[in-house]
């Protein structure tokens, strides 16, 4: 099954359905599927065959919505990426992906279109006005291309602590089970109004919120950039019943000042993903809220929900849940075997929802998914009752208001800059983003550079939510036997030196 049926089928049950909400703008479940047969040909047009790659630069804009399921039609391969990309960061997932063709959003078309010329792909801006124009000289491409259950439906790029981004294969059966699931545990049915806060390029809102709204025929109203005010108008004017976050955005919802002359009283449950959620913020959320809170687990390569707090049982705070229907989760040790109840260990996901591998990267997929369990990295605990709680983060990995920022990156970066001899990249605990990017740094002998010189230095080169907030120096950092830096070492200042925060 090709996943653009979802839509298709939704427009052929609910034709006059509500799909999409921009604040006026409104797009029906028909016209919404009309638009994907006209962007399905425009690609055809450009020779996108099906499996050929193509590369979304976009926000929380209904154009969104016809790039992906028109790209899925036409048979390719979505590759979503963060619109605060910067030019060498698009040249380097368009590169490593081969993508065809890159649909970049008009405001961020001078990073996204010089960085997908370096790769050799075609750029197309998406312009209010002018694409309409160049969809309605296409004649609609009404087929639906025949893809296998197990062909790749999307690619997501994510990283462990070492080494470049890897993209995750996610299947078209994969996505769709997972969107089913997700519609499940959040009860979304016909007219069921979704506040659409979750980035779309990210996989938690494309399929926690784009994909499960359109299986259950609901409603999604999309804010193109989070903002605790507008988030709580909207959740006002349309009556939203379900809304998706991360803990960050719980968090600034719930210390608007003057939250209280907004009617929230629509809403009925939350889902909370991409991050911890502190236990304080959950009960004070559901307090000030009158709502229920449930949280999951999951990650791009698990399409991405693997376990949840389920709507029909105990709840226990503090913890991501007990697996969804077809998923198994263990805890192993570091040889790979099955511990017991309580003890720490990793997590291992098997089921529906694990990635098929990673783009091109035979041995990074094979000592990921060893032993026919995929290994996430991440280290919990599980209860008598079958609940998992996350202890640590077995990777290095920084989570900063529930985007994920990989040290390696940054690093690079820094090493970069003809002062630097040294640098670790580490998170910093951040009572709001939940944690902070720090850097320290050695530098050359006889060459100086400040801390707000090397911060610059970072910010111009990669999206605005990875530079690091604070930068210190050191003389050598901490290192072990082998020569290799030890981060767990690193003795945080003070009073670390922040420049732009």
């Amino acid at each position: 099954m090709n996943l653009a049926q979802i839509l298709s089928d939704a427009a052929q049950q609910s034709p006059d359905a509500l799909a999409l909400k921009l604040d006026d703008a409104e797009l029906n479940y028909a016209f919404l599927d009309h638009s994907t047969k006209l962007l399905a040909s425009l690609l055809r047009q450009h020779n996108v065959e099906p499996g050929d790659r193509v590369a979304l630069m976009l926000p929380n804009v209904p154009y969104f919505h016809v790039c992906y399921y028109g790209a899925l039609r036409a048979g390719g391969v979505v590759v979503p990426m963060n619109v605060l990309n910067k030019a060498r960061e698009v040249q380097f997932y368009v590169g490593d992906a081969e993508a065809k063709v890159v649909f970049i959003w008009h405001g961020f078309a001078d990073e996204g279109v010089p960085g997908a010329q370096a790769a050799g792909a075609e750029a197309i801006v998406i312009k209010p006005g002018d694409f309409e124009a160049l969809l309605g000289a296409a004649a609609p491409f009404d087929e639906m291309t025949e893809r296998d259950d197990q062909d790749t439906a999307v690619i997501l790029y994510t990283s462990g602590t070492t080494g470049t981004p890897k993209g995750a294969e996610l299947t078209h059966a994969s996505l769709l089970r997972n969107a089913q699931e997700a519609r499940s545990l959040f009860s979304l049915e016909r007219g069921a109004m979704l506040l659409g806060a979750l980035p779309l390029f990210h996989v938690f809102g494309q399929t926690c919120g784009m994909n499960a709204a359109v299986v259950g025929c609901g409603t999604l109203t999309l804010i193109p950039r989070f903002d605790p005010v507008k988030a709580l108008e909207i959740i006002e004017r349309d009556k939203v019943i379900v809304f998706e976050g991360v803990p960050t955005m719980y968090s600034a919802m719930l210390h608007v000042p003057d939250r209280d002359r907004f009617d929230t009283s629509s809403l009925v449950v939350c889902a909370s993903g991409g991050a911890a959620m502190p236990v304080e913020l959950m009960r004070g959320f559901e307090e000030a809220f009158n709502c229920k809170v449930l949280e999951g687990y999951g990650l791009s390569e698990t399409s991405p929900v693997a376990s949840f707090n389920h709507p029909d049982k105990e709840r226990k705070p503090g913890s991501i849940g007990t697996p969804i229907e077809g998923v198994e989760m263990k805890i192993f040790d570091e040889n790979d075997n099955e511990l017991p109840q309580g003890d720490v260990g990793e997590i291992v996901i098997r089921g529906h929802n694990v990635m098929k591998g990673y783009w091109n990267r035979p041995d990074a997929t094979a000592e990921a998914l060893r032993g026919g369990w995929f290994h996430t990295g991440d280290l919990a605990k599980v209860d008598e009752d079958g609940y998992f709680f996350i202890v640590d983060r077995k990777k290095d990995m920084i989570i900063r208001g529930g985007y994920n920022v990989y040290p390696r990156e940054i690093e690079e970066v820094l090493y970069e800059h003809p002062a630097v001899r040294e640098a670790a990249v580490i998170g910093i605990p951040h009572p709001e983003w939940g944690e902070e990017v720090g850097a320290a740094v050695a530098l050359k002998d006889g060459v100086s550079a400040t801390p707000e010189e090397l911060q610059s230095f970072v910010k111009e080169r990669v999206a605005a939510y990875k530079y690091p907030r604070s930068v210190w120096l050191v003389d050598d950092l901490p290192k072990g036997p082998t020569g290799k830096i030890l981060k767990r070492e690193i003795e945080l200042p003070t009073q670390a030196q922040v420049a732009g925060a």
